[in-house]
């Protein structure tokens, strides 16, 4: 839960902006679009496949880094 209190010389729209920025950081929003729907669970082949493919993008951006 997020709670923010106003400041006296804080006006309404800065309220609202910094409201805004708060749950954004804190990914509410995106947590619960993602638990609308059902997701399968991943199986371990899947998890390896991911983890080897983010090893190759990793040593890509490695070399590229010094390109």
């Amino acid at each position: 839960m997020i709670h923010l209190k106003k400041s006296s010389k804080e006006s309404n729209e800065k309220l609202i902006s910094r409201f805004q920025k708060k749950v954004q950081g804190s990914r509410i929003i995106t947590q619960s679009k993602e638990r609308m729907y059902y997701k399968k669970p991943i199986k371990k082949g899947g998890i390896r496949k991911r983890a080897i493919m983010r090893e190759h993008y990793r040593a890509v951006r490695e070399k590229q880094k010094y390109l």
